[in-house]
């Protein structure tokens, strides 16, 4: 298979808090169109390297280049999935998935198709017009799901976002974070604590040291889509990334 040019090149990427070194030397590719799950000890430093790529951190070392620039997220199409559940009350499903299309002013019948389609794919067509305060929890991350999505990002960051969710939603919720993946071939940095997650999930698992953060490893993923779970290429798998992160 032809290798792809590199979406997202981490060079020396260094941080630091006064003088506690969160980030040390940081060093990876990812490529055009990759799911990476990353991965490591809680408090290890995930979150503060993804608030790196948004530029919400400064680096203290290092670069961040995407499609071989430095990262800018207001010049580049680059969407953000957090924590917190993050539509806007005041505006309706569909003009919350549309908001960004808004934004960027793509022409209205562009936008009303990938509205449509983005509701469709995350079921959520019938509550195009209720309020946020209307819906579920997954219904929420459906929403936001659909809106980052819906603007085409080059590269789509997220950050636990299913962390809060019981187990029959959250793989109902991955399932139509592939569906989207899949359809769009947009370039997904997914962090996670949980590991069964990332290998359901990923092309590619980054497993993370313990602070000061560096990259331990990058373990390929070729189980072939759908995954399941209960066979023993899935649990040996899961288990290798286990014990990458139970011993140090």
């Amino acid at each position: 298979m032809e290798k792809k040019e590199p979406k997202v090149v981490v060079n020396h990427l260094t941080k630091k808090f006064g003088d506690l070194l969160v980030l040390d030397d940081l060093n990876f590719e990812v490529s055009e169109g990759e799911f990476l799950c990353i991965v490591g000890p809680t408090g290890c430093g995930k979150t503060t390297f993804l608030n790196s790529l948004t530029r919400l951190y400064e680096p203290t070392a290092g670069e961040i280049l995407v499609n071989g620039i430095p990262v800018d997220p207001k010049k580049q199409n680059i969407s953000y999935i957090f924590q917190e559940y993050s539509s806007f009350p005041w505006l309706t499903v569909e003009q919350n998935v549309r908001f960004g299309l808004d934004i960027k002013r793509v022409p209205k019948a562009e936008a009303d198709a990938s509205v449509e389609e983005m509701l469709d794919i995350v079921g959520l067509t019938k509550f195009r017009n209720y309020y946020p305060s209307q819906l579920s929890i997954s219904m929420l991350q459906r929403v936001a799901i659909a809106r980052a999505f819906a603007t085409k990002p080059e590269l789509l960051l997220m950050d636990e976002p299913y962390g809060q969710l019981d187990i029959d939603l959250r793989f109902k919720l991955e399932d139509e974070l592939l569906k989207l993946w899949q359809r769009t071939g947009t370039t997904v940095l997914f962090i996670t604590h949980n590991i069964e997650e990332a290998v359901y999930l990923s092309q590619n698992i980054m497993v993370l040291t313990n602070k000061p953060t560096s990259v331990k490893t990058v373990i390929p993923n070729p189980l072939p889509l759908p995954r399941d779970v209960m066979s023993q290429e899935f649990v040996d798998l899961r288990n290798q990334v286990t014990d990458l992160i139970k011993w140090w």
